[in-house]
């Protein structure tokens, strides 16, 4: 079987999952039958040859099958075992054909000597022992296989293995990838049971009815769901993103397996749980699904270990090496875009400390001079035309390297972008000049006291007279307000319409229009933020962007691009910080605690968490290809949450690794990162909050999963 394309190894995919549901049962309780016979079925079928082609996306396809169906195949064995022994070509076409059935081992054995744990064992005839240092990897015919009583269904195995029948030397780079291999697997097998147990969840919380509604309904279970959706999504993610670097050849795909390892370990079995919560007493006998799958979860996830690397966790490569984070793979414009970008930063001085509040206007020109500022817009606005993976890449760039540009990136999405789709010529005319030079300053004008994430409960009015509009209210939280020229303001315009969200318009209001007063608060962050009143401030209907009572498209078009950029400047905030926090951590490894360690460990998740952030954000903005699972259209609420609670979770981290000194602000001498860890705390509950609080992420996520 040679190269399997996307569409191919999609067809294979369904082809062997009708093999599984026909073949397997963990309820028949004949496991070694059963496995017998589908093993057969999916010799037959080329499962075990695809490690001559070595098609990985193929491999993982298959873990993902046989972990819906709790199912302990060794497909990833034959996949690895086949590629060993194709210097033995008889071995290796053996265990293609399924006359030979491999499994892998990275326990220390030899003749006489017994493997534990084994998945698989009542059927295999051979362990594949690989030292996962290098060295010589041996094949051994079992002489002995006793079923162990315990979690697993089918049991582990014990396997008291013969003399050795054949013998491959490999690198301690070969090994090491084979074991990386052997745990992707496991992960992949891991997750896919979990996946499976929160669709049934979600399923059930539709048609199950409690109190006279569906409980799919209740808050506490759209939460629910809403994580594990999260977790999965981004899971899949790491895996599919770790199997296309694999194919291509890519150095960095090991880095990115482990990520996806690392996620999975945190997140699997907190989503199998989450999916009994909700399924309540129907998933909890054996009858259903549920137990099975919860078996097969636990059992993967408690293998891991089994196969350590020498080097060993991902967390210890971190600390010890200077393995960074991979780039998320985007289109070729946006990582040309990412070189030019990086060429620029190279070029110039760095910036002196973490400046949120003024931009750095010798560099907003330098940028603007290059066209860098409203690039997307078409051309008859001023702009290129180029894609949102560009603007992407822009903020992302800009953000890690903390570049003092923030006012004059923000007014080019929130502002920007919205009046060269909805405003008039007149309006194009005189605010996009400025903006793409980077000296208009905003302030967004959406949050009340009683309507924060809910825009469509805002009351701030505004009342035709004329060819004017007169508005009264107030605005709250509001950034940059005590220094902004003018403020993007929503207002409603008419009180009784159906829905709310109806009768709301949008107004660019000079700040200095009489009748506006401001009063500025200082943020946990240090942010200056205030709250905004309008008595009677009297605007001119050329002043409003886009037609009357239809200013929620406007929102619309300004939340969605301020979801995804606010997202990804976190993330990419965050990202900066993991690599100054293992800058200081690499000075003194030892400090962190030993390898193995909790601390390390919590390097490893915290590396994990930002990699699934920035996996959702690529994820958001590449087109949905024909066929895309419908969680991809929540990319960007997902990428929200996660950032929120990776932020939160950093900035504690930072802190217990580092102590009292990473808690020093910036310019203090010494301090960790510049200060950005204390800075990264404060700011971690914005990262909540911004572009709508996390709960109510959380609720929209729900109700893309059709709880409502």
């Amino acid at each position: 079987m040679g190269y399997l394309s996307a569409d191919e190894v999609e067809r294979f995919a369904r082809a062997a999952n009708d093999t599984v549901e026909r073949q397997w049962r963990p309820s028949d309780q004949d496991y070694a039958g059963d496995l017998q016979k589908l093993w057969s079925a999916a010799a037959s079928q080329g499962w075990f040859d695809l490690g001559t082609s070595n098609a990985l996306a193929a491999v993982l396809a298959l873990c993902r099958v046989t972990g819906r169906a709790a199912c302990p195949l060794p497909v990833m064995d034959g996949f690895v075992a086949v590629r060993l022994l194709d210097a033995a070509a008889d071995f290796a076409a053996d265990a293609a054909a399924g006359a030979v059935r491999i499994v892998v081992s990275t326990q220390r054995a030899g003749a006489g000597s017994t493997v534990r744990f084994a998945e698989a064992g009542m059927v295999a005839s051979h362990v594949l022992v690989v030292p996962p240092e290098g060295g010589r990897a041996t094949l051994h015919a079992i002489e002995y296989a006793r079923p162990v009583a315990g979690l697993a269904i089918p049991p582990w195995t014990d396997l008291e293995l013969g003399a050795a029948v054949a013998r491959v030397d490999l690198t301690a780079d070969e090994a090491d990838e084979i074991v990386v291999l052997l745990r992707l697997a496991l992960a992949t097998r891991a997750l896919a049971a979990a996946e499976r147990a929160h669709e049934m969840a979600v399923r059930h919380a539709k048609s199950r009815k409690q109190f006279g509604r569906a409980i799919g309904s209740f808050g506490a279970v759209q939460q629910r769901a809403a994580t594990c959706q999260i977790d999965v999504s981004a899971g899949n993610l790491l895996i599919a993103d770790a199997a296309r670097r694999y194919g291509a050849g890519s150095p960095d795909w090991i880095s990115a397996a482990e990520l996806a390892v690392s996620h999975v370990a945190a997140t699997a079995r907190r989503v199998q749980q989450a999916a009994h919560y909700t399924l309540g007493a129907a998933g909890y006998f054996e009858g259903h699904d549920g137990p099975w799958l919860f078996r097969r979860v636990h059992a993967d996830i408690a293998c891991l270990p089994l196969f350590g690397r020498s080097c060993g966790e991902f967390a210890d490569v971190l600390v010890n090496t200077d393995t960074a984070l991979p780039d998320p793979d985007l289109p070729p414009e946006a990582e040309a875009l990412r070189a030019e970008f990086r060429l620029f930063v190279s070029e110039r001085p760095a910036p002196d400390g973490i400046s949120e509040t003024s931009d750095d206007m010798a560099l907003v020109d330098a940028m603007a001079a290059r066209g860098w500022f409203g690039m997307v817009w078409p051309p008859d606005a001023g702009g290129r035309g180029a894609t949102l993976a560009e603007q992407f890449v822009l903020q992302d760039e800009v953000a890690f390297d903390r570049l003092p540009v923030n006012n004059a990136m923000a007014a080019v999405s929130v502002v920007g972008t919205q009046i060269a789709r909805h405003g008039t010529a007149q309006q194009r005319e005189r605010y996009l000049p400025l903006i793409r030079e980077g000296k208009l300053t905003f302030c967004l004008g959406y949050s009340e006291p009683d309507a924060g994430s809910d825009l469509a409960a805002l009351t701030t009015s505004a009342v035709r007279d004329g060819d004017d509009w007169v508005i009264n209210g107030r605005k709250a939280w509001i950034t940059n307000a005590h220094t902004a020229q003018y403020v993007w303001l929503a207002v409603r315009t008419d009180p009784a319409a159906t829905p709310p969200h109806a009768g709301i318009s949008i107004f660019m209001v000079p700040m200095a229009t009489p009748g506006i007063a401001t009063q500025a608060h200082r943020a946990l962050s240090g942010q200056v933020a205030g709250s905004i009143s309008f008595d009677d401030v009297r605007v001119s209907d050329a002043d409003r962007v886009g037609p009357v009572n239809r200013g929620w498209e406007v929102i619309a078009d300004t939340l969605v691009g301020e979801r995804l950029l606010l997202a990804g400047r976190f993330a990419a905030t965050l990202h900066r910080q993991l690599r100054d926090l293992l800058a200081a951590v690499r000075r003194d490894p030892d400090a962190v605690g030993p390898r193995g360690s909790a601390n390390r460990a919590r390097l490893g998740a915290l590396a994990a968490g930002v990699q699934a952030v920035r996996q959702l954000l690529a994820a958001a903005i590449r087109p949905l290809p024909p066929g895309a699972p419908s969680w991809l259209r929540l990319a960007v609420p997902m990428a929200g949450v996660l950032v929120g609670e990776s932020a939160a979770e950093f900035g504690a981290a930072a802190l217990d690794l580092l102590g009292p000194a990473a808690a020093l602000g910036a310019g203090e001498p010494g301090v960790p990162g510049d200060g950005a860890f204390e800075y990264g705390l404060r700011l971690s509950v914005l990262s909540f909050l911004g572009g709508g609080t996390n709960d109510v992420q959380r609720g929209l996520i729900a109700r893309g999963l059709g709880l409502i």
